[in-house]
């Protein structure tokens, strides 16, 4: 076996090569179209000139200004099929548009804070939104208060518009769900003072029933009161002045009965003296 049968036995065959994998390459060849690029596999690599990069990032109008053969370069592996390779100078995206869907987990940094939310890098054509809605279950001041500009964060895609270039992502979405009473949602209250107009009903509602029930155990201790009252027997001398009393009581009654006689006789014999006056 020569050294090129062996050489050819230990590349890479072309059925292991995976898009987006990143590869030192060797110019073999330049034409006005593109170049060959030999990257270790069973076939050159063919880069086209769209996919070429300059130094100054000015339009390409000669592969031999920028390439060389023999030169060595950096490639993306953009597409694979029926046996053919094609490459790129330009770094893919971690997330191309065909990969994004509902659903998925994705790593970022934030790379900018609104008052309305986060934007975060995530390796696609645009940066994800997370809405302060969807950051935490619970009631949020503003994005800065649990996270800035720099910090690595996990999210979940709830929704996106290929057309519109939006991505938007929740951390919420990742969190265990509270109690369903302790949920207080972005969408409920816009400020901090709004959730706490919302607990002062409940305390004043708590408070007026905690009073109704407390008047209801004061009733009850009076009505305990009273009926342990009526149940005491009287003393001796309790009964004693109640007879004293009965008795003055019905002397007063016979006086009075008494005096009202004498007055009534006493009229009487006056008007029988003015009566025999007049028919004498």
């Amino acid at each position: 076996m020569d050294q090129n049968t062996s050489a050819d036995n230990n590349r890479i065959q072309i059925s292991e090569i995976k898009q987006k994998e990143k590869y030192t390459g060797k110019v073999l060849k330049t034409t006005l179209a593109g170049a060959a690029i030999d990257i270790g596999a069973e076939k050159p690599a063919m880069l086209h000139v769209s996919q070429m990069v300059s130094s100054t990032g000015e339009p390409i109008l000669n592969v031999e200004e920028i390439l060389n053969i023999g030169q060595e370069i950096e490639v993306w592996v953009k597409r694979v099929r029926d046996q053919r390779i094609e490459v790129s100078m330009i770094k893919p995206l971690a997330l191309e548009w065909r990969e994004i869907k509902s659903g998925l987990v994705v790593k970022g940094t934030v790379i900018r804070l609104e008052s309305f939310g986060a934007f975060v890098e995530i390796g696609a054509e645009r940066p994800g939104l997370i809405h302060i809605s969807e950051m935490a279950h619970g009631y949020i001041r503003t994005p800065s208060d649990i996270m800035k500009e720099g910090d690595e964060i996990e999210a979940e895609i709830i929704d996106f518009n290929r057309k519109k270039k939006q991505i938007k992502l929740s951390m919420k979405a990742l969190q265990p769900e509270p109690v369903k009473d302790e949920v207080i949602t972005q969408k409920e209250f816009s400020s901090e003072d709004d959730m706490l107009q919302r607990d002062r009903p409940v305390k004043r509602k708590r408070e007026k029933k905690a009073r109704k029930k407390s008047d209801s155990d004061f009733e009850g201790i009076n009505f305990e009161l009273k009926k342990d009252e009526a149940e005491v027997e009287p003393t001796a001398m309790e009964i004693a002045i109640r007879s004293a009393m009965e008795k003055a009581n019905d002397k007063k009654q016979e006086s009075k009965k008494k005096a009202s006689k004498a007055s009534s006789s006493e009229q009487s014999e006056i008007l029988s003296r003015t009566l025999d006056q007049k028919t004498s």
